[in-house]
């Protein structure tokens, strides 16, 4: 582990394991989160995402392994002596403390002595007043850089969902620690204030410039802040890479299966031994140096496929249209391979070539779909992705 050029402090956790009772929630955790990087770990629920971060904060002890930051170990450190700030799911803040307080509450207890925070005494304290001002003058600061230095004088209460969540994320800064914690906290927010806050908090880290370690189940954070991303499943990290990294190359069915929205098409089919892999009677050629026989699975993700010109010589499928989704600059067409599993199929299509291809009569009850083999993958039985050589001349 080494710090980034910005000075930011990296983690690294080394043979974590942690059991509730019988259940085993993580299972020999090692991961190393480079220092100023943006990292998140995303998975199903119940997969140790969550306690993984509760264990890096000190709010849960792992079974075993160990966690550093900033190259020292700081497993026998309390929560408060790690140096990192959390922002929960939920805010946690004071309803009874105006945006100010809740702001200011961590640099109090820093700083303050107990006498001069208990509110019969403080006032008698002289150097109280002088220390409130400089307390203060940081919450502000921090409060513009969040674009909440209006709502200073409010209450909790009186916030919507998107401004509590950046009250939160103030009271995490005035800290300035030396690795934030989140997590899921963008899960009670609607839709779109999501998305805002998605870009928020990308912008906010690149100010920044210190470590982010997010917890998420939604993929499409994931994919869209994240310098790295881990993906957990049973307490295990099945792959760790960037999300181009995820999304282009995983190296599980699993990952695949996760991966993308709408989510990757699955076919099973069987390799021909001669570079193909059959599939409802067409021939995809991205298997070469599969034995014949082979059961596979192949991963078509949805914008691999299109409506398939007249004589088009590459690899197609064909189909029966179940139903075409129209999401404005894009749409989605919902098919049924006729094998006899029926097996579902989405391709995704820009709204320009939706029209073209209405307009040459390609998108009817029958439809015959395009496969670029860009946009293939190969699975094995076991799951394991298969490095496969795509045939000359595929499309």
């Amino acid at each position: 582990m080494r710090k980034s050029e910005e000075g930011a402090d990296g983690v690294a956790l080394a043979g974590i394991v942690k059991s509730f009772g019988a259940t085993r929630v993580l299972d020999g955790i090692d991961l190393a989160i480079e220092g100023g990087e943006f990292l998140t770990l995303v998975g199903p629920s119940g997969c140790g995402k969550s306690t993984l971060l509760r264990i890096i904060a000190g709010l849960e002890t792992a079974d075993g392994g160990t966690v550093a930051i900033g190259g020292r170990r700081v497993d026998h450190l309390r929560p408060d002596e790690r140096d990192v700030a959390m922002v929960f799911q939920s805010y946690a803040l004071y309803p009874h403390m105006t945006v100010a307080g809740n702001i200011a509450t961590p640099l109090e207890l820093r700083r303050l002595t107990l006498a001069e925070r208990l509110p019969l005494v403080r006032h008698l304290s002289p150097r109280r007043p002088r220390v409130m001002r400089g307390i203060m003058a940081e919450v502000r600061a921090v409060a513009e850089t969040l674009q909440i230095g209006h709502l200073l004088d409010r209450r909790p209460a009186q916030l919507s969902g998107g401004q509590r969540q950046r009250v939160a994320l103030g009271r995490a800064m005035v800290r300035r620690p030396r690795v934030f914690l989140m997590d899921e906290p963008l899960s009670n927010l609607d839709a779109a204030l999501r998305v805002h806050m998605r870009s928020e908090l990308a912008e906010l880290h690149a100010r920044l410039g210190i470590t982010f370690v997010y917890v998420t189940h939604d993929q499409v954070e994931a994919m869209t802040m994240s310098s790295r991303v881990a993906l957990m499943d049973r307490g295990r990290i099945l792959q760790l890479g960037t999300p181009s990294d995820l999304y282009d190359h995983p190296a599980t069915l699993a990952v695949a299966r996760f991966i993308g929205s709408p989510p990757i098409n699955l076919i099973e089919g069987e390799s021909d031994g001669a570079g193909g892999v059959r599939i409802d009677g067409a021939r995809l050629p991205i298997a070469q140096g599969v034995a014949g026989g082979t059961r596979v699975t192949v991963g078509i993700r949805p914008e691999a496929l299109h409506p398939a010109p007249p004589r088009h010589d590459g690899p197609v499928l064909r189909a029966r249209l179940k139903r075409a989704e129209n999401l404005g600059a894009e749409w989605l067409l919902h098919a049924i391979l006729p094998d006899s599993a029926g097996t579902a199929v989405v391709a995704r299509i820009t709204a320009a070539e939706h029209e073209a291809a209405q307009r040459a009569g390609l998108i009817g009850e029958e439809l015959a779909l395009a496969v670029s083999a860009s946009g293939m993958h190969l699975f094995g039985a076991d799951g394991a992705r298969i490095a496969v050589r795509r045939l000359a001349g595929a499309a």
